[in-house]
């Protein structure tokens, strides 16, 4: 594989790397709220902290009532997601992409624009010497099919004519 393909194909791996990691990083971001004075849409009740502490009337002069536990608050929260490892894997993935990338850019050869003109003609003087080798080639394939065609011809024309005498 020459190594204009292979570039071709390490960009391709990069793109997707690209996508994907973008992707999977919109997919399971956690939501943020911009400001608690927005409510929540996805909460049907417009004042969460209403909800979140008892309504539980206290003799004057007793002490307040002890708050919820860790236990009661984590079995609220939905479970979180260990987040931390998928980007960091994909993001090691697009940056090993990018170095063969920069390697395979590397290996490429460094040449001057006359440098350059003077590869494309002998490319075109050797694309012209092979051209005239094919054209001699057909031309000889055509000689031979015409005399093929000849000598089947007279072939068949003895098969016919001999069946005819008997």
């Amino acid at each position: 594989m020459d190594i204009i393909t292979q570039l071709q194909d390490q960009l391709d791996e990069m793109a997707m790397l690209a996508v994907n990691t973008f992707g999977t990083l919109q997919r399971d971001v956690p939501t943020d709220r911009l400001s608690n004075s927005y409510s929540d849409p996805l909460n049907s009740n417009p004042k969460p902290e209403d909800d979140s502490k008892p309504q539980v009337q206290g003799q004057p002069g007793a002490p307040p009532p002890p708050p919820p536990t860790a236990q009661v608050q984590a079995q609220a929260q939905p479970p979180a997601y260990n987040l931390s490892e998928q980007p960091k894997a994909m993001s090691h993935a697009l940056v090993l992409a990018a170095k063969k990338f920069d390697a395979l850019v590397a290996a490429l050869p460094l040449s001057s624009e006359e440098d350059q003109v003077k590869r494309i003609q002998e490319l075109q003087a050797e694309n012209e010497v092979v051209g005239l080798e094919l054209q001699k080639q057909l031309e000889a394939a055509e000689r031979e099919l015409k005399q093929v065609e000849v000598l089947f011809n007279e072939a068949t024309d003895n098969c016919i004519n001999f069946k005819k005498l008997d």
